[in-house]
């Protein structure tokens, strides 16, 4: 295990303490309990690293608390499960740290089309960014867009009657890896998200929104140290979030 990712642990693990000390109980996040679902469905998330949140790539079956890693993934699965004990709900995490939307197109045969999600996840496009400022990505907005309609088309040719949920690509403003710069540019790649999630029906998880709104409760500290990576705080408000977006599918 490398230094950032032992210090990214520590820190999730440390800002965990302050969701008892945060005042969500009144939140609508905090009612986000998932509804029963239909026997027998199989529930993906792809993404980048916030979603690996350093999960075992050397499992490759579903239903693994291993295979989930440390994020919003593990947290929510813990809630599906919790109120699915009936059923045999199958629940895959397969996000890989630093990739952006070409390099899942990549693997989606593989990581996606063979598993048959009824229920697809995709928080994708922090990369698709943040290695062009950093200088080690090549592409702009109109490239993410492109690659990211591509991949939706590509997978509602080969599962008709998926469900997706769009998670927007999100920065924790206060956070370490934050620069002003990211609030001139990344606002066009979350409406590029959110112009998609239109196009194609799916649903929305607008994260940008609701670190917007933890921000008035507690500092960039608690919720997303470097701005990108969530702690643990950071992650169970990103799995009641997402919970509240699944909910609306059945």
């Amino acid at each position: 295990m490398n230094q950032n990712r032992r210090k990214f642990i520590r820190n999730s693990s440390l800002a965990s303490l302050a969701i008892a000390a945060t005042p969500f109980a009144s939140s609508e996040l905090s009612a986000a309990a998932p509804k029963k679902v239909p026997n027998g469905i199989n529930v993906l998330f792809q993404g980048d690293s916030i979603t690996d949140a350093g999960r075992d790539k050397k499992i490759m079956e579903a239903n693994s608390t291993r295979a989930f890693g440390f994020g919003y993934v593990f947290l929510t699965a813990a809630q599906l499960y919790a109120e699915n004990y009936g059923s045999s709900l199958n629940i895959y995490n397969k996000g890989i740290s630093g990739h952006k939307v070409h390099q899942l197109a990549a693997r989606w045969d593989e990581d996606a089309i063979n598993l048959k999600p009824d229920v697809l996840s995709i928080l994708i496009g922090i990369n698709d960014y943040w290695h062009m400022v950093n200088g080690k990505y090549d592409g702009q907005v109109d490239r993410y867009e492109k690659d990211y309609r591509d991949l939706l088309t590509r997978t509602k040719k080969e599962l008709p009657n998926v469900k997706i949920i769009i998670c927007e690509p999100f920065a924790v403003w206060g956070g370490k890896a934050i620069t002003d710069r990211w609030k001139k540019e990344l606002p066009a790649y979350q409406a590029a998200a959110a112009k998609l999630a239109k196009e194609f029906n799916t649903g929305f998880v607008g994260y940008q929104k609701m670190f917007d709104e933890a921000l008035k409760k507690a500092p960039a500290s608690v919720w997303c140290p470097d701005g990108v990576h969530p702690s643990m705080a950071g992650a169970y408000l990103m799995a009641q979030a997402w919970t509240k977006e699944f909910n609306k599918l059945y």
